[in-house]
């Protein structure tokens, strides 16, 4: 086996990673790092693999300045030698994961996500790293890192960094909305400034589509430069929805086009810039533009397509990592020749781009597969929402078996948990019954076999956070708190109007008449019909587990948690208090923290449901939904991408009819991508009529049906048709 490996990584694809002079001896020079699920691997001249890190995931490999980094679960690391490593995250933010387990709480502190680490270009001790929403500068190789925040965004959502000198220290950022910001951070009161014209935007909007990665490289000794601006390193940028290649003109301040395959949908990431090419990452390929022209000056004619090539030779590279290993590569370094030392170290990542042509590790699953073995199960589901209120008996539920029949679907989804807290079951654990309150149940024994029967696979919703009859227990112990008025919070918005005026229309929920300044004037307050529980508290995690676990116990295929978030209506809402938060605990922590503790007590398929946006943007914000973060706690996402809920201009574009399929098309994708391929997208599709001005002219059957096309043209993973009433007539024929 070992002399295979050798021959074929020295026939098919000859490389080498040598030690540095002033690193720690070893036996013999590496001919491949891999970092992957497992940690850093080293491959060494004889074939041999060798672990070289085991602290946690490994995402990303950087070398310079004597030094090699990594980008790992656990924050930055750095080694002269490959063996031994020291933590470089003084100065990086903390989150804490809270763990309950037979009823005590312990914590872990995670240094948070970081979406992306550079090396400058031209003095290897000056780095930056970003988390979802500040960017960090280091210029001692992380010794300590400086906090150079972000631009004033109302969302998180920050995806790549880099840094050079132009001539002086410039930093820049990526944002899923925003576009591209820089930073010179040696100037006094820096702040950032958007740096976007160029970049292709998202259609209907004035947002840039999403920026994955910015790549800076200091030009060729004695090659060409920027006419007027000296040797100053040349900025390339890509995009993450769509295959385009741009090269920044910093004197214009614009990006310049430099490549694209016109795809309608497409990613290119992991940007490597080597002497005369661009390789990167996409689709099942590795990727490489040679242009013997690269540091032409700004302007210069985008490269033509015969400058395209793919390197089958690194997915043959790939392919022989040796299989007992049983890892999940994310990324690589190598040399392009073994027999000359001096040749371009190659460096990439993202591999997960890269899954279909790397299924063949032994006994491992694929970079994309989730977490439970079993989730095969839930792939390719077809269904509806089935109104628990119409499956009480035979005859209301033999409607819905003939649509699922005719519609030639496979699943329902049925509230076991509904919108108001009830358990539409009753359970067999008291200490479920104890804490919840049972309203009308349904039998779901002779339901679960009547489905079993039909072939029809069956997925538990339970709604989470908005949990009225929750919050009203024990005085209110596990409410979303409400500060200034100490007592449970309920969102709410305030109209101004003359005491004449006729009553407001708008949200329903209780409302109350308030006295205003002016005596002809009265304010009418009207509360949402919402009550939450915080969703920091482990009580409402056990709660929500115990009636996870009975479900799947009693037969249910999967789960679907809904409400997963936290509350985001009401001009109120900064009055809301989330007692149960503890210590270095924010949004995301919370959800994360209520995830893990449902996958450790589930051995079902888990589903999540999200909003569209956030599905379609790289963002958690007012939510906690932040997909990249839930996706390796969960099997299937479901993002809610109802036309009705988005901007009603947004993608409306010629031929306005097509937007519910465009929503949905590049929707489906844009979540998978964020995602990046771990998880099931099986979206909700809206199988409903809402009085808005889109809904007005154009909802009919062909609305439905456009959305499953959209959904199926995208990969064809499942979705679920929504309708709050049961009724439907509109979802298409097979």
């Amino acid at each position: 086996m070992k002399l295979r490996f050798f021959l074929c990584l020295c026939l098919i694809f000859p490389a080498l990673l040598c030690a540095q002079k002033d690193a720690a001896p070893v036996q013999r020079p590496w001919l491949l790092l891999i970092g992957s699920d497992k940690g850093l691997y080293g491959i060494d001249s004889g074939g041999e693999a060798r672990l070289l890190w085991s602290g946690g995931t490994v995402h990303k490999i950087l070398q310079g300045g004597g030094y090699w980094r990594i980008l790992s679960g656990k924050g930055v690391l750095v080694s002269s030698d490959l063996f031994t490593w020291e933590n470089r995250n003084e100065g990086l933010p903390v989150k804490t994961i809270k763990i309950y387990e037979g009823g005590k709480k312990s914590f872990i502190p995670l240094i948070q996500e970081i979406k992306d680490l550079e090396i400058h270009p031209g003095n290897p001790e000056i780095m930056v790293c970003a988390t979802k929403d500040q960017v960090f500068l280091t210029r001692n190789a992380g010794k300590n890192w400086e906090n150079l925040g972000a631009p004033p965004y109302r969302t998180n959502g920050i995806k790549a960094v880099a840094a050079a000198d132009l001539p002086e220290l410039t930093v820049f950022l990526s944002h899923s909305i925003y576009g591209v910001h820089y930073i010179n951070p040696g100037k006094p009161g820096a702040r950032w400034t958007e740096l976007s014209r160029g970049l292709e935007k998202l259609e209907t909007t004035d947002n840039p589509d999403e920026v994955s990665d910015i790549a800076a490289v200091l030009p060729k000794p004695g090659g060409e430069t920027e006419a007027g601006t000296g040797a100053l390193p040349v900025i390339y940028a890509a995009q993450t929805f769509r295959r385009r290649l741009y090269r920044l003109d910093w004197e214009g301040k614009r990006f310049v086009p430099l490549w694209s395959d016109d795809a309608d949908f497409g990613t290119v990431d992991s940007l490597d810039i080597g002497a005369g090419s661009i390789r990167f990452v996409q689709e099942g390929a590795v990727a490489e533009l040679k242009y013997p022209g690269l540091y032409r000056p700004a302007g210069s004619l985008p490269l033509a397509p015969s400058h395209f090539r793919r390197r089958s030779d690194i997915i043959e590279f790939i392919r022989t990592i040796p299989e007992n290993l049983e890892i999940k590569p994310y990324c690589l370094m190598f040399r392009e020749n073994i027999f000359r030392p001096d040749s371009e170290v190659i460096s990439l990542s993202e591999l997960w781009l890269l899954e279909g042509e790397i299924l063949r590790l032994s006994g491992a699953e694929s970079p994309s597969a989730p977490v439970v073995s079993s989730v095969s199960k839930a792939a390719g589901r077809a269904g509806l929402y089935l109104p628990v209120n119409h499956a009480m008996d035979d005859a209301s539920l033999k409607a819905y078996l003939d649509i699922i029949k005719e519609r030639a679907l496979n699943m329902v989804v049925i509230d076991m948990k509904d919108d108001y807290g009830r358990l539409r079951f009753t359970p067999r654990n008291p200490a479920i019954s104890e804490t919840g309150r049972v309203f009308r149940p349904v039998d779901i024994d002779a339901l679960l076999q009547t489905m079993k029967n039909q072939g029809i696979y069956t997925t538990a919703r339970i709604v989470v956070f908005k949990d009225p009859e929750l919050a009203r227990k024990g005085g209110g112990k596990l409410a979303v708190w409400d500060r200034r008025n100490n007592k449970p919070w309920v969102g709410y918005y305030d109209v101004r109007r003359k005491k004449t005026s006729p009553g407001a229309a708008g949200q329903s929920g209780d409302a109350e008449i308030l006295p205003d300044s002016d005596p002809e004037y009265e304010i009418l307050r009207t509360y949402y019909d919402e009550r939450w529980v915080d969703p920091y508290a482990e009580e409402v995690w056990e709660y929500t587990a115990a009636i996870a676990e009975e479900l799947h116990e009693r037969g249910f295929d999967e789960i679907q948690f809904d409400y997963i978030r936290f509350p985001t209506d009401g001009t109120n809402l900064s009055d809301a208090r989330y007692r149960w938060q503890e210590q270095g605990m924010d949004m995301e922590s919370a959800i994360l923290s209520f995830l893990n503790h449902v996958r450790s007590r589930l051995r079902a398929p888990i589903s999540v449901d999200i909003y569209g946006a956030n599905g379609w943007y790289r963002t958690g914000a007012r939510t906690g939904q932040e997909v990249e973060l839930m996706a390796p706690y969960v099997d299937v996402i479901c993002p809610m991408y109802y036309p009705s809920h988005f901007e009603q201009n947004f993608l409306a574009q010629t031929p306005p009819e097509l937007r519910p399929y465009r929503i949905y098309y590049l929707g489906t994708q844009r979540t998978a991508r964020i995602a990046r391929g771990q998880v099931i997208v099986r979206p909700y599709a809206q199988a409903f009529y809402l009085n808005v001005s889109y809904d007005r002219k154009y909802y009919n059957s062909d609305y439905v049906r456009l959305q499953a096309e959209g959904v199926r043209d995208a990969g064809n993973n499942g979705l679920t048709y929504w309708n709050n009433s049961g009724r439907y007539d509109d979802i298409p024929l097979p």
